[in-house]
């Protein structure tokens, strides 16, 4: 029996995916196969290869005939080198990591409000969120709720002297 090693294509019209099997060589196209190698798609950026060397290995050393178009990946992932023993090929090219999509959206923010550090999720808006669990008093006894009390006017107060005082520095400009 001759052993072909092909492509079985699978995939929808215009968006082929390919399967790396090792068939009889009287098989259909899309027949059934021996065995499932590896995958081939060539409409990825860049071509997705994927070929288990050790199966591949095999099949080419009891002397599966690779096509035309296997030889080539072949070629391209190393396993045709590492078979006859020559220099392996360079590296495949590998596709970039996709960005996250929240620095994308900050990176977009900032241009838009020009040299300003903006994020998309402030740490002012997580703060406030926090800070009413912990300014909670506990309710033993009447004193330590006069105490929270005085302590919230107190720091009113500070803010309340600050927005003052910003106002005329800010007439003056204008």
């Amino acid at each position: 029996m001759a052993v072909k090693i092909r492509l079985k294509r699978i995939g929808k019209k215009r968006a082929p995916h390919y399967r790396i099997v090792v068939m009889d060589a009287r098989a259909k196209r899309d027949g059934r196969a021996i065995e499932e190698i590896g995958k081939y798609n060539p409409k990825a950026e860049p071509s997705f290869i994927h070929v288990e060397s050790d199966r591949a290995q095999y099949w080419l050393g009891v002397g599966a005939q690779p096509t035309e178009a296997v030889a080539a990946i072949f070629k391209a992932s190393g396993d045709w080198q590492k078979f006859k023993g020559l220099d392996a090929p360079p590296p495949l090219r590998v596709k970039e990591p996709k960005r996250d999509k929240q620095e994308i959206f900050n990176e977009a923010l900032a241009e838009a409000h020009g040299t300003l550090k903006t994020e998309a999720v402030t740490k002012k808006a997580t703060a406030k969120k926090a800070e009413p669990k912990a300014d909670k008093a506990p309710k033993t006894d009447d004193a330590a709720k006069g105490d929270a009390v005085e302590a919230k006017v107190e720091d009113a107060a500070p803010a309340a002297d600050a927005a003052v005082t910003d106002a005329p520095a800010d007439d003056a400009k204008a």
